[in-house]
Parts: structure tokens; C-alpha cells; sequence
């Protein structure tokens, strides 16, 4: 009898990997039957005019090469079907797709009233239409009213929608219209990474969120390096034209302010006119004030003039070779910031209406394009340039993601959404004003002994500063600091500085609602009852801010320092005697819930007059026992001097010069080489301030205190040690730091400046 010998497997790696393999063929067989039991998925594509077209005609070339999967179905509506915009429903039967409705919705006018109309007239006609095609899911694109139209004709008759290119930001109504779309469509199929996240802060539900990339994409990588361009080029501009040495030109009509594009359009005009180079300009979309920019076109003869070809309608395999080849384009069309990115066309984006859209360092915008030199200005920066090729929103692989996205719809789902609510990043763009000029501040320190102008750019740097010893008069003060301020505008236009205003920052006490001095310090001389407000900004014809010099350290560090994004913090300043007399006193800031406190007659933060002793010396203010008679500048250079005098400040090892003046420098250099007296002098001025500090505590409870000045970094381990020990429990953990900042006055005064003033765009 014959023996059957069974192998058996043991090993339990191979074992899993069986079974593993087992249930794939499982699970694949089952797939297979259910997509053969699976109907197609009926998918209604609605295309509004020749943009959207481009970004729409990819998919739909791969939706009609899945016949077992999908069934396609074409409306056509809006400017397709209007003869003075190109009848380009023609370009949809060349490319052999079969129309299945042709709605005329497009009400004649050109203003906002035919806009309006426009939707009303296709939420008439939809109905109809959608009710006989009956879709599964209708798929929509970007931010057309015309589109609006569709999604809320779609989204009332229970129809799922689909929408293309969600989530993005340009800066116009377009935002309004994209961003209604994107709450009435169940799926999205976005392009860049941030619109995600904008449409996940819109509380869309990530599960319907495709990260596809723009379908445009998909072609324009793929045909632009074709070989007959020049055929196109010359087709279009001439046998003349060479590559790089062209324009194009498309400029849209902004909804939200009509009168302005127009006037922008026509310094455009202008501007290429002046600018003498071959230039394509594509005749604007349908929104209201489109009528009145051909108007304007057509009075300069820009039809008839020989450097013009105006069209109204180019195939968008050709205008990609267009743009791909051109010198420059210039307009406000998405195409701009979009696909001319995917070349390196150097691109100058005019006003408002693509600026919020992520765009590679091809794209200069004028936002205030007020100027035909403006404008001018920026088409000799860019044309002829070449940037590095950009794939902010595509890699070409953008259909074949929405196809297998299409494939994972469940109609058998809810349509409901669900919500949460993630954070938003703010997009950053390059813009031909920080090209041009930077913005700027011009800021002023008076301070005890010198008075200093500087001009500070946003960012805190000091671009250029000025010194001078401080006049003891107020005439020759003024004087001077007037002088100082316009020498200082002079250079700033040499230096391409725009300055926005003026901030001064003086000791004393100060309404820095009037723009007033109200009692000085004992160091700044006639300089009480002082409006610095009037003089300045008449002389400058700029807009001035005062504030005193402890309020201005607290808004250095809230703009520039450690206090940027703490919403409760104080600084207190401390100060050396001797060269750095200017600051010899103590002062401060107090931030709360973000805001500077000033008190009610302006003396908030005067911190250097909290009394620690009833008994202590004697304070510049009149009083006794006050921080600063203890811990300031001017008390440690007078200990220091007091020491020099009874011969019991220099010890071994200390270089003094007999004519060297005595400063608080002495006495700490002295303390650090051991002086028992000097280190007693500095032990109780550590004392004194750290009560102080603890007394702010335990009043106003800020998360940080941060010391500013020269002794800052002397003072912040002694000072952070007593607020361990005297504090109360809760107050113990609350961090003293030291300034990083060199110029807390200049940069405090420069930042009211640049916070209020850069709140509007120029």
C-alpha cells in the first residue's frame, strides 16, 4: 500500500504570511463581484465658460475613457453660449463630447443687476434639466456665480455634489461665491495642501476631502514642451514675435469695486502702451464692469494699435504654449497665479483679486496699482525673467485621484456632514511694495543726555540711527529734533524706506491721547506741559505717537521680544549711570489681555516709585524707600561714588583710571572681585527690586516679567531667586527673564507706528 507523504508548514512566519495571502484572494474576489453587480456611477460635469472648461475637460476626458465605471453626462450654461465671448460650446463639441443640455442663463448688462439675474434665470432652468438627467453626483468648479447656480440647484434637489478647486483664497466676492459652493458640495477635490486645511477650518468633514492637485495640470505638464510653439506663437502675434519678447494680458472686473478695476485696467493700458512690447490681450470674463474695461480698451484703439492682437477666445492647448513662452503676463487672471507657475513665466499680478492665492516667486503683485509708473516700474522688473518651475498646485496626476475618489462614493451613505473646527495658516506672498519701498517707522528716544532718531523697518531693524547730545532748552530741543527727523526722511527715500509715521518715546509722564508731556523727569529740562503731537506732524506732515519710554520698552517686547504672543506680561527697565545715564532710572509696562495699560492720569507702570522701605534713601521723585533710590543706575553710580570717596571701591585686580568718571560698571566689577561692600551695595539693590517685582505680582499676576537696560542681565537670576522665596504659591513659577532687545525705546516707538499704521494696505 502506498504511503502519501503531507508536508506540513510550521514555521509561524509563513504560516501568517498564508493566511495573509489567503484572505487577499478572499477579499479581491469579492471586490470583483461586487463591481460586477455595481451600476456605473452617472456623473453630470456643468461647465460655465472657457476657464473652467480647462480645468474640467481632463476629467472628463477620463471619465469617458472608463465607459464600465462612469456615464458622463455635459450641461453647458453662461458665457459658452454667448457669441461675444467666443461661443466656445464649440471647443466642447470638438473634443467630441456630446452636450446633453444647453442652457441659456447669462442675463445681457454686464453689472451687478445681470449678475443676480444670471442665477435667478439658471435656478429656473436647472430644475428641469437635473430632474431629467437624474445624476449621482454632480461635479462643479471653483467660484463662478453661474456656478452657484448649479450647486444650489444640486444641493435642494438632494443631487451630491463634487466641487473642484475649494478652499482657496484670492481676495475678492469670488472668495463669498467659492466658499458657499464649498458648504453646499459633499465632496471636494482641492489643489494645495492649504486650501485643505482652509476647507477642514470650514468645518468640512476630512473623510470628503481629496488632496488631488489642479486637473489642468495634468495636460499643461505634459503638452507644453511641444515642438511646433513657435507655429503657435506666430499664429497668434506674428511672424516678427519671438519667444520671451511678448505679453499677455487678461484682466477680470472686480465685482466688490468696479469703478477701480476699470481705472486699473486702464493704467495697464497705459503702462504696455509705454512699455512698447508685443502684447496678447484676452478680452474680459462677463462680470459686471467687463462692458465698461472693453469700453476703455477700445478708446485707446488697442484693437487697431500694431504691438495689440485682442481675442476673445484662445484653445487652452495653444494659450498654454501662449504663456509658457512669454516675456511676462500680466492681468489679474487665476491663470497668472495658477498655471503660469508650472513654466517660470514671470507674472505681475494688478490689485486685489488674486493676492490671497498661494503663488511661487514668479508672481509679483501690485496690489495698489495706482500709478502707470507703478505698473511701468514692475513690468521692467519682470519681463524676460525665468523662474524655477512651480508645482504649488499640481503634479500632474490629478485625474486619476479624483477618478478613484469617484469610485469610493457610497450612494448608499447619508449626505449629511459632519463638522470640527482645526486652525487656518496664513498665507504669505510676495508684493512689489516691499520691492519698491519697506515700510517703515521714524522713531525718537529723548532721553536724559543724547536724543536719537532712527528708522525701523518691520521687522525691528534698525535700518540707519542718529545721535546727538540732547539740548537743555526746549526751543533748541525741538529745533534739533526736527532737524534729525528730516535728515532722517531724506535718507529714508535713498534707502527705499516708505516711512508711515512718527513714534517718540520720552521719560516723564505722558497723554499719549493728546500727544502730550505732561511732567518730565529731572534729567530732560523744560520739558513739561509739552505738545509734541502738533509740531512734529505739522513739520513732517506725518502722523505722530508719544508714549513714555517704559511703555515703549513694554511694546518693543510685545512686537520684537519675549513678550510676542504672551498676552500678560510687565517689563521693568533698569538702568547704569555714567555713558548710560539716559536710562538711569527704573521704569516699566504693563501688557494686559493685550493691551497697554496707561491708568487713568497716565502714571500706570511708574514701577521704579513702588516704596519697599518707609526709611530708604532719598528718590529722585521726593519721596523715600522708593525701587529706584535703591536698584536704579543713578543710586548704584552714587553707592559707587560714595565708596570711591572713603577709598573702599577698588580692590586688587581692578583697572581704574584716576580720570575715568565712577559708574555703576565700577561697582558691580568691584562686587565680582570680591568687594564685601560693593557686593552688600548690589545684595540689597537685588532686594529691593526683587520685592518690588513680587508687590506686581501679587497685583497685576502677569505669566512673564522681563527686565530691560543694561543691569537686565545682572538682575534677573538674584531677582527670579527672590520671587521663589517671597512670592505667594501661585506666583513662585512665574518666569523673570532678561531683554534680548538692544533698542527697547527706539524699537517700542517705532512699533506703535507700524501696528497702527500698516493696519490698512497702502
Amino acid at each position: 500500500m502506498e504511503k502519501h507523504v503531507v508536508n506540513v508548514c510550521t514555521d509561524p512566519h509563513e504560516l501568517y504570511f498564508l493566511r495573509m495571502q489567503r484572505n487577499r484572494e478572499k477579499m479581491e474576489l469579492q471586490m470583483e463581484e461586487q463591481n460586477q453587480s455595481k451600476r456605473r456611477l452617472r456623473v453630470c460635469v456643468a461647465t460655465c465658460n472657457r476657464a473652467d472648461y480647462s480645468k474640467l475637460a481632463p476629467i472628463m476626458f477620463g471619465i469617458k475613457s472608463h465607459p464600465d465605471e462612469f456615464e458622463l453626462e455635459v450641461v453647458v450654461l453662461g458665457s459658452h453660449l454667448i457669441d461675444d465671448y467666443g461661443n466656445t460650446f464649440r471647443m466642447i463639441e470638438q473634443d467630441d463630447f456630446d452636450i446633453g443640455s444647453k442652457l441659456h442663463t447669462v442675463v445681457r448688462g454686464e453689472d451687478e443687476a445681470a449678475m443676480v439675474e444670471s442665477v435667478g434665470l439658471a435656478l429656473v432652468k436647472l430644475p428641469d434639466v437635473l430632474q431629467r438627467l437624474h445624476p449621482d453626483i454632480l461635479v462643479v468648479h471653483g467660484d463662478r456665480f453661474d456656478a452657484l447656480a448649479l450647486a444650489t440647484a444640486a444641493a435642494l434637489m438632494n443631487i451630491r455634489i463634487l466641487h473642484l478647486e475649494g478652499g482657496e483664497v484670492s481676495g475678492t466676492i469670488d472668495d463669498s461665491i467659492r466658499h458657499a459652493i464649498s458648504k453646499l458640495a459633499h465632496y471636494h477635490a482641492c489643489c494645495t495642501r492649504r486650501a485643505e486645511q482652509h476647507l477642514i477650518a470650514m468645518c468640512e468633514d476630512h473623510s470628503r476631502i481629496l488632496l488631488a492637485g489642479c486637473p489642468s495640470y495634468d495636460k499643461l505638464l505634459v503638452s507644453h514642451h511641444r515642438e511646433d510653439y513657435m507655429d503657435i506663437i506666430k499664429s497668434w502675434l506674428g511672424d516678427k514675435v519671438k519667444e520671451n519678447d511678448y505679453i499677455v494680458a487678461l484682466q477680470h472686473p472686480v465685482t466688490t469695486d468696479i469703478q477701480h478695476s476699470i481705472k486699473i485696467y486702464g493704467l495697464m493700458l497705459d503702462a504696455l502702451l509705454s512699455f512698447n512690447k508685443k502684447t496678447l490681450i484676452l478680452f474680459p470674463n462677463i462680470d459686471a464692469g467687463s462692458k465698461e474695461m472693453v469700453r476703455v480698451m477700445r478708446k485707446k484703439g488697442i484693437e487697431q494699435h500694431h504691438n495689440f492682437r485682442a481675442v476673445k477666445h484662445i484653445p487652452f492647448e495653444q494659450f498654454i504654449q501662449l504663456v509658457c513662452h512669454a516675456g511676462c503676463m500680466i492681468g489679474n487672471s487665476s491663470c497668472g497665479v495658477r498655471e503660469a507657475g508650472a513654466f517660470g513665466t514671470p507674472v505681475i499680478n494688478l490689485g486685489t483679486r488674486q493676492t490671497g492665492r498661494e503663488t511661487g516667486e514668479n508672481v509679483l503683485h501690485v496690489r495698489d496699482a495706482d500709478t502707470h509708473n507703478k505698473i511701468y516700474h514692475a513690468l521692467e522688473l519682470q519681463f524676460g525673467k525665468r523662474y524655477p518651475c512651480s508645482k504649488i498646485y499640481g503634479d500632474g496626476n490629478a485625474v486619476p485621484r479624483i477618478l478613484k475618489f469617484l469610485r469610493a462614493i457610497d450612494l448608499e451613505e447619508p449626505l449629511q456632514k459632519t463638522f470640527c473646527f482645526p486652525s487656518v495658516k496664513d498665507c504669505i506672498s510676495q508684493d512689489i511694495d516691499h520691492i519698491l519701498e519697506t515700510q517703515s517707522a521714524l522713531a525718537v528716544d529723548l532721553g536724559g543726555t543724547n536724543l536719537r532718531v532712527a528708522i525701523i523697518c518691520m521687522r525691528g531693524k534698525v535700518v540707519k540711527k542718529y545721535t546727538q547730545p540732547n539740548p537743555k532748552t526746549f526751543e533748541a530741543r525741538m529745533e534739533l529734533i526736527l532737524k534729525m527727523c528730516r535728515d532722517a526722511m531724506r535718507d529714508a527715500v535713498r534707502l527705499n524706506c516708505r516711512i508711515l509715521g512718527v513714534g517718540v518715546s520720552t521719560g516723564g509722564r505722558v497723554n499719549p491721547q493728546e500727544g502730550v508731556v505732561m511732567h518730565s523727569t529731572k534729567l530732560i529740562k523744560e520739558w513739561s506741559s509739552v505738545d509734541l503731537r502738533t509740531p512734529i506732524s505739522d513739520a513732517l506732515h506725518l502722523p505722530v505717537w508719544v508714549d513714555n519710554d517704559g511703555n515703549c520698552a513694554a511694546l518693543a517686547e510685545k512686537k520684537f521680544g519675549h513678550g510676542k504672543g504672551v498676552e500678560n506680561f510687565v517689563t521693568v527697565i533698569t538702568g547704569t549711570g555714567g555713558k548710560y545715564v539716559d536710562a538711569a532710572g527704573i521704569g516699566g509696562g504693563i501688557i494686559h489681555h493685550n493691551e497697554l495699560i496707561h491708568g487713568s492720569t497716565f502714571c500706570a507702570a511708574e514701577l521704579g516709585h513702588i516704596m519697599v522701605s518707609l526709611d530708604g534713601p532719598e528718590c529722585s521723585c521726593g519721596s523715600h524707600g522708593c525701587i529706584e533710590a535703591y536698584a536704579s543706575g543713578m543710586a548704584l553710580q552714587r553707592e559707587a561714588k560714595r565708596l570711591h570717596d572713603e577709598d573702599l571701591l577698588k580692590v586688587e585686580g581692578m583697572d581704574m583710571k584716576l580720570s575715568e568718571p565712577i559708574t555703576a560698571a565700577h561697582l558691580i566689577n568691584a562686587a565680582r572681585l570680591g568687594n564685601s561692600k560693593a557686593e552688600a551695595v548690589l545684595n540689597k539693590a537685588c532686594t529691593a527690586l526683587g520685592v518690588g517685582i513680587v508687590n506686581i505680582l501679587h497685583i497685576v499676576n502677569p505669566s512673564m516679567v522681563i527686565l530691560s537696560g543694561v543691569l537686565a542681565s545682572y538682575y534677573q537670576a538674584p531677582v527670579q531667586h527672590i520671587v521663589s522665596q517671597r512670592a505667594l504659591f501661585s506666583a513662585q513659577s512665574i518666569k523673570v527673564v532678561s531683554s534680548d532687545l538692544e533698542e527697547p525705546a527706539l524699537l517700542g516707538a517705532a512699533s506703535i507706528v507700524l501696528d497702527y499704521a500698516t493696519r490698512r494696505l497702502y
